[in-house]
């Protein structure tokens, strides 16, 4: 269906990072237009035609929003409540769009009418509607600007947006480790340990041995031992003020330190147990930090920074 002019579809339009945000707003019939029709020349438009009194769209509304925030910017959402627009409603009614019932999801590429459907459909087969339309319109994400789309959103402090991009990136690429270490990192970071392991446990077992998979296994492992450390760690500094060498409690103090993100705290409290006395515990101090290392990422700038003060020990 031709709403504005004819000529070739160009391929869809790359958002820059972050752009997602601004990918879901709400629409009515004076900017109809220029959020939808004009909008669609640069990316994909996804339309959500809801009422208030629909079941249905309460279902569905959500569902939209999630899937094209795990788009990272390459669709657009634009939802309008058919109540209010009712010129509207009747102006796409004799271009032939039937809005007789909702919700109704149409996609607008190059100003065209691409793709419809009707009725709350589950998750599953709504990416599958939009994974359509952007190979249609030529604007499939890239794995690498995906992958690049969840970490950034992790380290925004972003976990819910990174789990949902994570889980894009997996159905495109399902042997993709990097996905799979980030999306098990993104829900120890939403608190959801039980869901992480399940995550564990899908993970292909040809990448069990990947430095993605072995890191985020040490991050779920340090997130349990930490919770449960972090309970009593006003104790742990309690026994330090009375005893300094009190290396079990200094250790014990370290884990949950690292549960609760204070890692560069958490490494110096193991390297002053190294520096005090060096293989306490069968080496337990040297060892846990190495596990913050796998958890952290080898990358990570506390990382980096303790293993030069770790090196400085173990070679003085």
């Amino acid at each position: 269906m031709e709403l504005i002019g004819q000529g070739r579809p160009a391929a869809a339009t790359a958002a820059p990072p972050g752009a997602s945000a601004a990918m879901i707003i709400e629409g009515d019939q004076r900017t109809f237009m220029r959020d939808v029709v004009e909008a669609s020349r640069q990316v994909p438009v996804l339309v959500d035609f809801w009422a208030t009194w629909c079941g249905p769209c309460r279902q569905l509304t959500p569902t939209l929003e999630k899937v094209t925030r795990a788009a990272g910017g390459r669709i657009k959402l634009v939802k309008i409540d058919i109540d209010k627009n009712q010129a509207l409603v009747q102006q796409l009614a004799q271009l032939g769009l039937p809005l007789q019932s909702v919700p109704t999801v149409a996609a607008f590429w190059q100003g065209q009418i691409a793709d419809l459907f009707q009725g709350a459909l589950p998750e599953s087969e709504v990416k599958r509607f939009v994974e359509n339309l952007l190979k249609a319109a030529g604007g499939a994400m890239p794995a690498a600007d995906l992958l690049a789309e969840a970490r950034a959103a992790l380290d925004a402090g972003d976990p819910a947006g990174a789990r949902d991009l994570f889980s894009a990136l997996l159905a495109e690429e399902p042997e993709n480790a990097a996905a799979w270490g980030g999306l098990i990192r993104a829900l120890i970071a939403l608190g959801d340990e039980a869901d992480a392991e399940a995550t564990l446990a899908q993970v292909p077992a040809a990448l069990a041995e990947h430095a993605e998979i072995t890191g985020a296994k040490s991050a779920l492992a340090l997130a349990s031992e930490g919770r449960k450390a972090a309970a009593a760690i006003e104790s742990y500094r309690a026994r330090l003020k009375a005893d300094p060498a009190d290396h079990e409690a200094r250790f014990a103090l370290a884990t949950a330190q690292a549960a609760l993100g204070e890692r560069e705290a958490a490494a110096d409290e193991l390297l002053d147990i190294i520096r005090r006395q060096p293989g306490w515990n069968e080496d337990a101090a040297r060892l846990q930090l190495l596990k913050f290392f796998a958890a952290w990422g080898m990358d990570d700038p506390v990382t980096m920074a303790a293993r030069r003060k770790l090196s400085a020990l173990l070679f003085r």
